[in-house]
């Protein structure tokens, strides 16, 4: 019986060890600040609206999902980090985002992919905001 459990178990860990054609995102160190009150990010202060930013891979995209929640995503697409297009904007409607070099398309309230190749989500900073101070950091 032992020997049928590791017999099986082979082709699960096959699995788990085959490689996605998805890549990690560079690691790279952000820790921002964001003044909400200053006039340059009046674009963000309501819920709804968004924002681009430096910092991160490609670049950040601010997304403000209610008045004390913010998502901070890095525009780099999940799908072929090696490609140099591969840069996600957000779309007209304003609720997701596309990398037009490969068709992904992701929803800005939670980074998840809607429309493929992608099988990854966006990659996701952690924010905190105190009421004035939006905090960008990993």
């Amino acid at each position: 019986m032992k020997n049928w459990l590791y017999i099986l178990s082979i082709p699960l860990f096959m699995l788990g060890c085959s490689k996605d054609e998805n890549q990690n995102i560079p690691l790279v160190r952000v820790d921002l600040l964001i003044y909400t009150n200053d006039p340059a990010f009046n674009v963000i202060s309501v819920p709804g609206t968004w924002t681009y930013i430096n910092g991160g891979s490609k670049g950040i995209i601010i997304y403000r999902v209610s008045n004390n929640e913010f998502k901070a995503y890095d525009r780099h697409c999940t799908y072929d980090v090696n490609n140099s297009c591969s840069l996600v904007s957000v779309e007209a409607s304003n609720i997701s985002a596309t990398d037009d070099c490969c068709g992904s398309q992701f929803l800005l309230t939670d980074g998840s992919v809607i429309k493929n190749p992608a099988s990854l989500p966006l990659k996701q900073y952690q924010t905190s905001f105190d009421g004035a101070v939006l905090r960008i950091y990993n």
